[in-house]
């Protein structure tokens, strides 16, 4: 399975939070799987850290990308086309993270793990 991690997995996965779904840990530590990190999650993680809702991750902010590996993760990088893709969603869902996920899982074919359900809403296969 290819597995795009929405942010909040991502965070709760590094604090071992119990929050994180049993079904995505047991998908994120399967090495069949390939578990990928978008770049739309090191915005939204620097954005929130910026604003102050995420002063936990704020000294750990600039290692993030070497964090994604030494998980044992995959960056996803953004294109044009899925900014297009993620811009063009329908419904009213308005948080850019969310549709630009949205928009790499159902492109590059990909399962999200997310407790989001505007995810699902988008079409996307998720597991929680």
């Amino acid at each position: 399975m290819r597995l795009l991690l929405d942010t909040h997995a991502l965070l709760w996965w590094w604090q071992n939070a119990q929050q994180l779904g049993a079904e995505a840990k047991a998908a994120m530590t399967d090495p069949a799987n390939e578990v990928f990190v978008s770049a739309a999650s090191g915005w939204e993680v620097a954005t929130k850290v910026r604003k102050g809702q995420l002063p936990m991750f704020h000294g750990s902010l600039p290692a993030f990308t070497e964090d994604v590996i030494r998980d044992g993760f995959h960056h996803l990088d953004v294109t044009a086309r899925h900014g297009v893709h993620g811009g063009s969603l329908p419904g009213g869902h308005k948080d850019p993270f969310d549709r630009l996920i949205a928009a790499q899982a159902l492109l590059e074919n990909m399962v999200v793990a997310t407790r989001d359900p505007e995810i699902a809403a988008f079409g996307c296969k998720v597991l929680w």
